[in-house]
């Protein structure tokens, strides 16, 4: 794998993107990169640190800037942070250094998901459902305009997901 053929994984908290891109990477024998665990290691604290001393345009700081680092890897598969697409600068790396997949899961599907999860900071509010449907509403437009595919997290084994993207990426990197 090239720099050209890495594939950078995009989609909401929850719509799989650790666990796909685990097992993509596994599939083609290359480094696995989570986005939000490489800022962790590089700053000692979790993100619910991060987000509650600097708040989120602080978070959004420091992931552009490991965005930025994780872009110049050759051959990797990566799971970025749901927001990573709301900077136009890490849009403009994913497109311009990867096969970007965009992983779709429905609202329903997402809260079941992160229900029992308590290191997601963006779902800390009384109403979780709504908080996703906004997220949804914000973000799906730039999951869009990205990808290069985009896959149905909610209704398929990730066995076959991870088969459906390999098969899309090979054939468009033919």
């Amino acid at each position: 794998m090239t720099r050209s053929e890495n594939i950078y994984l995009v989609g909401l908290m929850g719509a799989g993107k650790t666990t796909i891109g685990r097992q993509l990477a596994k599939s083609l024998t290359v480094p696995f990169y989570d986005s939000d665990k490489a800022i962790e290691e590089s700053t000692g604290v979790d993100i619910p640190t991060i987000f509650e001393f600097e708040g989120e345009e602080g978070f959004r700081d420091r992931e552009q800037k490991m965005i930025q680092q994780l872009t110049e890897l050759e051959g990797i598969v990566l799971a970025t942070g749901g927001g990573a697409i709301l900077r136009d600068e890490n849009r403009r790396l994913l497109k311009e250094n990867g096969f970007i997949v965009y992983l779709q899961c429905s609202v329903e599907r997402i809260l079941e998901r992160t229900r029992r999860d308590t290191q997601r900071p963006l779902l800390k509010t009384d109403n979780p459902k709504e908080r996703i449907e906004n997220l949804f509403a914000q973000r799906e437009h730039l999951y869009l305009s990205c990808a290069d595919f985009i896959i149905d997290t909610g209704v398929m084994q990730s066995k076959a997901v991870v088969t459906s993207i390999l098969e899309e990426y090979r054939s468009a990197n033919r």
